[in-house]
């Protein structure tokens, strides 16, 4: 049934109002976790209502999964947008890989999202092919890269797309989700200008040195 609250919403923004859900929503699962986030906390900051934030999500566990969707697409659109069709087979990869890390660097609640929902064993992805469809743009945008290498002989390791998203998702991934242990054990500011652009020329130059080498 469609209560006068929910025609009320609809009339208003009912997009913007969802928007605002899913922003702060973003915060307080950052912050808190999936177990420790509040609908209750969500709706008085968003001056909305718990039975507001079901009519669009349904419930928690959907409010929850349209804020991990609405992060992967973020990241998933950025790399669409880099037209690396355009770019020799190595500049296609370090642009790819310097937009990777460029995105985690400065988006570090994606990150935590990540962190926690690893935390959860991935229990709530495992209920939306969503992600999975919209993860499965960057294999096809790997392999394409890496297939236009191996013909111009730019590339001689083969690889399995999949396997080499993992390795440039890890370097770009670690040095923001473990910024405070490692900083501290080190006594390094992994967010430090100089020491950033290092890491990003380092992790590009790795991984195009494994795919030029032979094996």
């Amino acid at each position: 049934m469609k209560t006068a609250e929910s025609r009320v919403a609809r009339k208003n923004d009912p997009d913007g109002t969802k928007e605002n859900i899913i922003a702060v929503a973003t915060e307080e699962f950052v912050n808190s976790g999936f177990s420790g986030a509040r609908v209750d906390q969500i709706a008085e900051r968003t001056k909305t209502s718990k039975r507001m934030i079901y009519y669009y999500f349904g419930s928690k566990e959907g409010m929850y999964l349209a804020v991990l969707e609405r992060a992967y697409q973020k990241i998933r659109s950025l790399e669409t947008r880099l037209k690396l069709g355009d770019l020799s087979p190595e500049d296609a990869m370090r642009t790819l890989i310097g937009s990777t890390f460029d995105h985690d660097d400065a988006n570090p609640d994606f990150i935590q999202l990540v962190s926690i929902e690893n935390i959860h064993r991935a229990e709530h992805l495992k209920n939306t092919d969503v992600l999975q469809k919209a993860n499965s743009g960057i294999i096809a945008i790997l392999s394409a890269i890496l297939e236009r290498g191996y013909r111009d002989g730019a590339f001689r390791r083969r690889i399995d797309p999949i396997d080499l998203h993992q390795m440039i998702s890890a370097l770009c991934f670690f040095r923001v989700s473990n910024r405070h242990t490692f900083g501290a054990i080190f006594s390094r500011d992994l967010m430090e200008g100089t020491l950033k652009a290092r890491h990003r020329l380092i992790i590009s130059d790795m991984v195009l040195s494994y795919l030029k080498s032979g094996g």
